[in-house]
């Protein structure tokens, strides 16, 4: 299944499940539901909200690390695509539809 996000300010997003079933996680937004609406009052709080989770995912691989190196093992590595990748496309979009005043939707 793939994520179509929408809006008149932006052009689509599409995400595969995985990925767009985590943003809505991270903004609060119910996952099994098929579709769904964010609005521009919305917006803010959900950058805020996938900017912590970032910062968080960040913070945990840093400890990990920090704590490998002081047991003198190697120090794990990120794996593959990071949420700051994964989420920065969408945060762009939150960012332009609250501009512009306009609501993002999916599934419709």
């Amino acid at each position: 299944m793939l994520y179509k996000f929408k809006s008149g300010a932006t052009a689509d997003l599409i995400m595969l499940e995985p990925t767009g079933r985590r943003m809505l996680q991270i903004i609060g937004k119910p996952v099994d539901a098929k579709q769904g609406i964010l609005q521009p009052a919305d917006m803010a709080a959900a950058i805020a909200a996938l900017d912590a989770a970032i910062l968080q995912e960040e913070a945990r691989l840093k400890a990990a690390q920090e704590e490998a190196l002081a047991r003198g093992e190697e120090p794990p590595k990120a794996e593959g695509v990071s949420l700051r990748q994964r989420a920065a496309p969408f945060i762009e979009m939150l960012r332009r539809c609250e501009k512009a005043d306009k609501d993002i939707v999916w599934g419709v």
